[in-house]
């Protein structure tokens, strides 16, 4: 097809940027929202509550990760576990890029307590003031030094930018009429109906957030931030998309690129963007979200989650390190991760081990994370620990299990 509309020097009116959805050959986009529908609201029945609860805040940690690598500022997982635990390296640059995942989590963390307070659907959070807050929540958190670009650029928490920019190819709308853009996608995504077209509109609200670049910087980040909570209800936090997005950082790119492009002939829509460059995002989206889904839903089937517990503790059973390591905690630590927090009684005699022995491996699995204690003598749930992920959650979060390079640390 050729190119129907003209390529417009300066974007000031807001219907340049439509369609805002894509309006046809919607049947294979809303069959495969249902499918993620499905798989997601399964995967919150897999496992107890609090093993769920366990998971989140892991993915919580690789959400902050992967979204930084996009942009090309992560830091290695366990410095990130060190950042949670107020342990930054001595090393400033290092130290910045932790502080900056931290203030991810922290975002992340303060925006779903919005949701909840609030009892916000899902278009809630795509209204353009879920976004101005999900950029200031995000660099309020930072020091100016930590917000400052590396062209010297301070970014101001939450405030439109007050410039024309130009982003790769793509000449983001005069800063002046930036307002009028965000209160025309209030006009439509906020007020999509029903779950058919819920995944098409995040994904549609996604771009053209991207594509107005509201902000002088930190655009990327606060589009992520806020598509992640629009699809918390769906999700429940119990997996990524911006993982998805960052093992497929060039074509993230690529199809956030290609919906920027003009109309092609008379068969593209009726807008002045290509209504099929952003039924192909949309698509791509989806994809995303259906394979995340899937795969979490793999790491939580019951029959492979009790043999990977076993052959955790029986690698570690063969370390020095993990010397108190028996396969007897194997049930007691299957039961928890389905049925939920014991008490170190209860788990003791699930092992069929004599209690003063049974003490053994569950001081060391408490001390090694798998095991989470409520205060010093309550009780004990599933964790999740980074060093672990490789044989229980086998590919979720694979950088975790690689060593850490000498000027990371």
């Amino acid at each position: 097809m050729k190119a129907h509309s003209k390529v417009v020097s300066t974007y000031d009116q807001p219907h340049q940027f439509e369609p805002l959805l894509p309006q046809k050959e919607l049947g294979e986009l809303v069959e495969r929202t249902r499918d993620v529908l499905a798989k997601s609201y399964r995967l919150q029945q897999a496992v107890h509550a609090s093993t769920l609860a366990s998971l989140r805040e892991l993915v919580r940690a690789m959400n902050s990760y992967y979204s930084n690598l996009i942009e090309g500022q992560g830091t290695h997982p366990q410095n990130i576990a060190r950042a949670l635990k107020a342990d930054f390296s001595q090393k400033p640059a290092v130290a910045q890029r932790q502080r900056i995942a931290l203030a991810h989590i922290e975002a992340e963390k303060s925006l779903e307590q919005k949701m909840a307070k609030g009892r916000l659907r899902e278009v809630d959070a795509l209204k353009s003031g879920f976004l101005v807050e999900a950029h200031r929540g995000l660099y309020s958190l930072l020091s100016e030094g930590d917000r400052t670009t590396t062209d010297g650029q301070l970014i101001e928490p939450g405030k439109l930018r007050q410039a024309d920019v130009t982003v790769g190819a793509h000449k983001a709308p005069a800063h002046a009429s930036v307002v009028a853009f965000l209160q025309r996608m209030d006009e439509v995504y906020p007020r999509l109906l029903g779950m058919d077209s819920l995944l098409y509109g995040i994904a549609a609200a996604h771009h053209r957030a991207a594509w107005v670049h509201p902000f002088g910087d930190g655009n990327g980040r606060a589009c992520r931030l806020q598509t992640h909570c629009a699809l918390l209800p769906m999700s429940a936090g119990l997996w990524s998309v911006s993982r998805g997005m960052a093992r497929q950082r060039d074509r993230y790119y690529e199809l956030l690129a290609n919906a920027d492009l003009a109309r092609m002939g008379d068969l593209d829509g009726r807008g002045n963007l290509s209504e099929e460059m952003l039924r192909q995002w949309c698509g791509y989206f989806i994809g995303l979200c259906d394979d995340q889904a899937s795969f979490m839903a793999q790491m939580l089937d019951l029959g492979t989650l009790r043999e990977r517990i076993a052959a955790l503790v029986s690698v570690r059973g063969e370390s020095s390190r993990h010397k108190f390591y028996r396969k007897e905690v194997v049930l007691p630590l299957h039961h928890i991760m389905v049925a939920g927090p014991i008490t170190r009684g209860d788990f003791c005699r699930m092992t069929g081990l004599p209690e003063r022995t049974a003490r053994r491996p569950l001081s060391q699995l408490l001390k090694d994370g798998l095991l989470v204690g409520n205060g010093e003598k309550g009780d004990v749930s599933f964790g999740f620990p980074l060093d672990a992920l490789n044989i229980l959650l086998p590919n979720l979060y694979p950088e975790a299990a690689v060593s850490q390079a000498e000027d990371q640390v």
